[in-house]
């Protein structure tokens, strides 16, 4: 009786968002903007070999086949910072992503080393821990000195230092850890679906990911200087199975992210209507962020937000507030972590330990 009870309520909730409250749901006004960027291109060839394989030439195909698949999703908006073999600046890549107010800025290369070195890895704008973060990072800024005024252009960027462009604004470091949940997916995506080499989710001083201010990230999709990978990413069997990759990552992103847009915000609802929504065979939690540092699950460290429970999840920790197998209350707190300024929270849902999507469990009450 419960169970018909709760799904009897889960209809009325329904009916009353689309009827009542469609104009509180501005996510489905806007598109999710996706900025693809493929790196290099005109007099820049980023890294070749000696075989004749150009990184430019690489990237916009690869970044053109993400753009194909992620427009077959209805709520996606693609742009590119470059659909031909034209040179783009690196700071007017990141324009042309905050001009559009993007969701997610994409940024493809190829990487290269005097050795068969091998494997894909991501990277988000962060200190670089090491000498390889720091090269790698040093090669693809060096793009700038093929720019007019770059000398006034980038007067702040040391690029034997390219820790100097570190001074990360507030809102940069808002979606540091969105940056590094996507470029999670996409890391495992090559290692899992691909079975390429995972030289995992790194931090370096890039000057195109610091001119952005949403999540964003560079994936180095493999070494053209290794002979077996060289051949794979310049084939159109690696490039559509390496675009496939990244677009189901992005699409696993946004649907996490929009996952709790489905319903209003809970505190518009009639408190009469929505305080027995109880889903018994599923527990609610807001995720508010996902990120390799290890933080004390202590209000102060959550803007005031407690209890915070926190989880490590393969390389990254993922923090919690509530714990609920009522949604009108995860609801609630849904809203608390975003007036706190964790706008990209979202809702999941856990069944016997497994994160699953919250919409599993609504749809099915």
């Amino acid at each position: 009786m419960r169970t018909i009870i709760t799904y009897l309520l889960v209809l009325i909730v329904f009916a009353y968002a689309k009827t009542s409250y469609a104009n509180l749901k501005p996510i489905d006004l806007k598109k999710f903007v996706v900025v693809i960027d493929a790196g290099h291109g005109g007099h820049d060839p980023g890294k070749n070999t000696k075989s004749g394989i150009k990184e430019k030439d690489i990237a916009l195909k690869i970044a053109l086949l993400v753009g194909d698949k992620l427009k077959r999703d209805r709520d996606i908006e693609v742009i590119y910072t470059r659909k031909t073999d034209v040179f783009i600046g690196l700071e007017e890549r990141g324009h042309i992503a905050n001009r559009a107010k993007a969701d997610l800025f994409i940024s493809i290369h190829c990487n290269a080393h005097n050795t068969q070195a091998s494997g894909a890895e991501s990277y988000v704008l962060g200190l670089h821990r090491n000498q390889t973060n720091l090269e790698v990072a040093k090669a693809e800024n060096e793009v700038i000195f093929l720019e007019d005024n770059y000398k006034e252009k980038y007067a702040q960027y040391n690029l034997n230092a390219p820790e100097s462009l570190i001074g990360l604004t507030l809102m940069q470091e808002e979606f540091l850890d969105q940056s590094i949940q996507l470029a999670s997916y996409v890391q495992d995506n090559f290692r899992e679906k691909l079975k390429r080499k995972d030289r995992s989710v790194k931090q370096a001083g890039f000057v195109v990911l610091h001119q952005t201010v949403m999540p964003s990230i560079l994936i180095e999709t493999g070494f053209i200087t290794n002979t077996e990978e060289g051949r794979y990413l310049n084939s159109s069997k690696g490039q559509e199975e390496i675009a496939g990759s990244i677009a189901d990552a992005v699409i696993n992103y946004k649907d996490n992210v929009r996952a709790n847009d489905f319903l209003p915000v809970q505190k518009e609802l009639p408190v009469a209507q929505v305080e027995d929504v109880v889903v018994e065979d599923a527990v609610f939690r807001v995720q508010i962020a996902a990120s390799s540092r290890d933080l004390e699950p202590k209000a102060y460290n959550f803007k005031g937000l407690s209890p915070i429970e926190r989880e490590k999840e393969g390389k990254l920790y993922k923090y919690y507030y509530g714990n609920t197998s009522n949604y009108s209350e995860i609801q609630r707190k849904l809203s608390e972590a975003q007036a706190k300024g964790y706008k990209t929270a979202y809702i999941v849902a856990f069944k016997n330990g497994i994160k699953r999507n919250a919409n599993d469990f609504i749809n099915k009450s």
